[in-house]
């Protein structure tokens, strides 16, 4: 199972900025190995994002988005104390899900 996600909610006004680190290898399926092999293709392609269990952002991703990515992105609505709530699955399956407060 990949590492947690680095998730901060930070309010400002009536905009809340949310900053999203993802831990994950994202092999775009072009490399060689030492042996001169091709490294399978192995990366994210949904992102989902839901503010207090409302889905507020989607996002569909290829072999082109580099490793660890970062996403950010700007909410309206959001209040201190309100639950982020971020999702990702690669094309192998795997899937994660972690949860930030917004401070």
């Amino acid at each position: 199972m990949a590492d947690p996600m680095r998730i901060r909610a930070q309010t400002a006004g009536e905009k809340t900025t949310v900053r999203v680190l993802m831990s994950h290898e994202m092999e775009s399926g072009q490399r060689r190995d030492a042996a001169g092999k091709l490294v399978p293709d192995w990366h994210i392609n949904e992102v989902t994002a839901s503010h207090n269990g409302k889905l507020v952002l989607t996002a569909e991703w290829g072999p082109a988005v580099s490793k660890n990515p970062f996403l950010q992105f700007v909410l309206k609505g959001a209040k201190a104390g309100d639950k982020i709530s971020v999702n990702w699955k690669d094309n192998k399956g795997d899937s994660r899900t972690d949860e930030a407060t917004v401070s």
